[in-house]
C-alpha cells in the first residue's frame, strides 16, 4: 500500500499527460503530491521530509507552467529534486555520524549489516554522482528531445535508472547481514 501512494502521483501526472496534455498533468500532480504528503500526515502522525520538500517545487514550478504557460518550470522540478537530493547526499558525509546512503539502505534491511565506514562512504558518494547524473539528463532530455519522450523519460527512464543502480547495491548489502545478536532468544 505505501508503495502504491509513493507512485501514486506520477502514474496520475503520466495517466493525465498521456489523455489530456501537459497543463493538465501538472495541475493533477500538483494535487496528487499534495494529496500524498497529506494522507502521510495522516496515517503516520508525521510529515515526510521528501513529501514535503517535493509539494513546495511541485507547487512552485507547477504554478509558474500554469501560470505563464510555459512547460518549461515543470520541466525543471526533476532536475531540481534530483539535485537537491545530491547535495543532501553530499552533506551528509560531512554532517552527523551515518551517511543519508547509509541510514536509507541500513532501514530497508531486517538484520543489522556489518559493513566499514569507508564503505559507506564509497556508496554515499556513488548515490550522489548518481543523482547530480540524472538531474543533468533530466535537462539534457527536456531541452533536446519531445515533451512526449521527456514524459516518458521522467516517468521511466529515471525509476529504471534508480531500480538498475539500486539491485547491485542491495546485492552486495545482502551479503553483509550479521543475525541480531538482541533479537530473539
Amino acid at each position: 500500500m505505501n508503495q502504491l501512494i509513493e507512485w501514486l502521483p506520477l502514474l496520475a501526472f503520466f495517466v493525465v499527460f498521456k489523455t489530456v496534455d501537459i497543463y493538465w498533468a501538472t495541475g493533477t500532480l500538483m494535487l496528487a503530491c499534495t494529496l500524498q504528503m497529506l494522507v502521510h500526515r495522516y496515517r503516520t502522525g508525521r510529515w515526510k521530509p521528501m513529501h514535503v520538500a517535493t509539494v513546495a517545487v511541485v507547487l512552485l514550478l507547477g504554478g509558474a507552467t500554469l501560470f505563464l504557460h510555459d512547460k518549461r518550470f515543470i520541466q525543471l522540478k526533476p532536475t531540481i529534486l534530483l539535485g537537491v537530493t545530491a547535495l543532501a547526499f553530499l552533506g551528509s558525509a560531512v554532517i552527523g555520524r551515518r551517511t543519508l546512503a547509509q541510514r536509507m539502505l541500513e532501514g530497508a534491511f531486517p538484520e543489522p549489516l556489518s559493513v566499514p565506514h569507508r564503505y559507506w562512504q564509497v556508496l554515499n558518494l556513488l548515490w550522489t554522482a548518481w543523482f547530480a547524473v540524472l538531474a543533468v539528463a533530466n535537462l539534457y532530455v527536456a531541452h533536446n528531445f519531445t515533451e512526449a519522450f521527456w514524459v516518458n523519460f521522467k516517468v521511466f527512464g529515471i525509476t529504471a535508472g534508480m531500480i538498475v543502480f539500486m539491485i547491485p547495491q542491495v546485492l552486495w548489502l545482502s551479503g553483509r547481514t550479521r543475525p541480531d545478536s538482541a533479537g530473539g532468544a
